[in-house]
């Protein structure tokens, strides 16, 4: 029935300003752009931007855009040094990843993780 993830869409108010924050801050490919939408590969899956839809403040039960990193604190740094504001620096988690999360330009939550992945697969393991 479900085959995999196609895409995550994100409303934003400002369709170049997302635009140039997922393709010059974070290095995403643009596949394309129109009018009101603009989509961008993140390795396979698609990151979506439109500009219709409801923003209201606060944004509970947002869903959080996690991104796979090799190097977290390699990520972390590059993107504070292009601009990026964290909300704390990477952490480690229960489940064996650091990581670190920021919000793009209209507030939608992004993390960048880096997993061990002996240490995820001992978490999760069963017990």
């Amino acid at each position: 029935m479900i085959r995999r993830l196609w895409d995550v869409t994100l409303t934003v108010s400002d369709l170049n300003e997302s635009a140039r924050f997922y393709g010059e801050v974070l290095g995403l490919q643009k596949k394309y752009e129109f009018r009101d939408y603009a989509g961008f590969d993140c390795g396979g899956v698609e990151i979506g931007l439109k500009t219709w839809g409801e923003r209201e403040e606060p944004r509970q039960g947002e869903p959080v855009v996690n991104f796979l990193v090799d190097d977290i604190d390699e990520a972390y740094r590059e993107l504070r040094e292009r601009g990026v504001q964290f909300t704390g620096g990477p952490k480690d988690t229960p489940w064996g990843a650091r990581i670190a999360l920021f919000r793009d330009p209209d507030g939608n939550t992004l993390q960048i993780t880096q997993v061990d992945w002996g240490k995820y697969f001992a978490a999760c393991a069963p017990r």
